[in-house]
């Protein structure tokens, strides 16, 4: 079959691997009919995530019709089904618990290793994220072996085409929990920390959830316009001194909630920033959390703070103190996604959530690694990337 492959920073190709096969009872075999390109691949491609192979494939945000299946799988051939990024056995401590990205099992024991060293626990398994996260082959490909298929995959109707529903695998769920976790109230304003794809659905979900007044933070004029197209109001961080403006849009008291979907690649000219950008070129691992460190000092005394964005090692510089001292309320972690999947398919159902305004741009497989480079290098313009197998390339 066809898959984007990773050999290297900004080094991806469209190659022909081996087709995947069923390995264990409860697996599945998806035929891909829509992959996206997520930020966090970016973090792939620029090299800053450990334990990524020369030949991995890529590709997290995935759904399909089912094609084979293990004799304990509940799938069925012919449906068509959304499968979430975390991969989830659906039986241990966590998973009963209903913190699906903290199963236990998921991660194979001889890779589990890699990160207990490096976080403390083994995490789980992910499609398509580095061996730290098991080695699985990711779903930017023809076809794709779903493990626990009898967990994870949730099977859409068929007069939902792929567009509404396929952002269930990742990002709206991860931007629903984001928002979520800043417990958000009637009277709330909520600052976002950019409007990225997790970050626009940050704030249509703090919207939907009922907060008083969003504000989207972010530099790139279109994904601002987007968001003010929801409801947002919005600050240009390159134009626009954020806490000061923060400060006058609360009344001067400070936003209640903040919400980082910004992750360990934030932008921006700040001395520390420049340091950790030059740290994360050569190698030493250091996260660029400007965005973290800014919404921790915007937040009003006592408010929350939510990081849906990623993060892989340390940061230097970071405001212990403040967030000690003004008593913040901090939730974070790789997003749950079997826990949300049938209330937000309902909410797409509805009409109470739309999905389709985020893509920019469809494109065959074969034309993956023109897609990372131009998500890369033009955010403004590439908001979100569909990738489709059975697409043709533009002669």
């Amino acid at each position: 079959m066809r898959a984007l492959t990773w050999h290297g920073t900004h080094d991806v190709r469209v190659e022909t691997v081996d087709d995947p096969e069923i390995i264990n009872s409860r697996d599945a075999i998806i035929k891909i009919t829509s992959t996206a390109i997520c930020g966090s691949d970016l973090h792939l491609y620029d090299g800053v995530i450990p334990g990524v192979m020369p030949g991995d494939v890529l590709g997290h945000e995935f759904m399909g019709e089912v094609v084979e299946t293990g004799k304990d799988s509940t799938l069925k051939k012919g449906q068509r089904v959304v499968v979430p990024f975390t991969i989830s056995c659906g039986g241990c401590f966590h998973c009963k618990i209903q913190q699906f990205s903290a199963c236990e099992n998921s991660n194979p024991a001889e890779k589990q290793d890699m990160s207990a060293t490096l976080y403390g626990h083994p995490m789980a398994g992910l499609f398509g994220y580095s061996h730290l996260t098991g080695g699985y082959s990711g779903g930017q490909a023809e076809y794709v072996r779903v493990p626990y298929s009898d967990v994870g995959p949730i099977v859409v109707p068929d007069h939902l085409e792929d567009d509404k529903v396929l952002f269930l695998s990742d990002i709206l769920p991860t931007g629903w929990m984001g928002a979520e976790n800043a417990e958000i109230q009637p009277d709330d304003t909520v600052a976002v920390w950019g409007c990225g794809p997790v970050g626009l659905f940050a704030v249509q979900s703090a919207i939907v959830m009922g907060a008083s007044k969003v504000i989207a933070i972010d530099h790139y004029p279109n994904r601002l316009a987007l968001a003010k197209q929801m409801g947002a109001e919005t600050i240009d961080f390159r134009k626009t001194d954020v806490r000061e403006a923060l400060m006058e849009m609360s009344g001067g008291i400070g936003v209640d909630a903040v919400i980082d979907a910004v992750g360990m690649e934030a932008h921006g000219f700040a001395a520390d920033n420049m340091i950790d950008i030059a740290k994360q070129k050569i190698g030493i691992g250091a996260d660029r959390a400007k965005a973290l460190k800014q919404a921790i000092l915007a937040v009003r005394p006592g408010g929350r703070v939510s990081i849906p964005g990623v993060y892989g090692g340390m940061t230097d510089k970071f405001p212990l103190g403040a967030l000690m001292e003004k008593g913040l309320q901090v939730r974070t972690g790789q997003t749950h996604v079997q826990r949300y999947l049938k209330d937000l398919l309902e909410k797409i159902e509805d009409g109470t959530l739309d999905t389709t305004f985020m893509i920019s741009h469809r494109l065959p497989l074969e034309d993956a690694a023109r897609g990372y480079k131009c998500f890369h290098d033009e955010q403004n313009d590439w908001t979100k990337v569909v990738l489709k197998p059975d697409m043709e390339m533009a002669k």
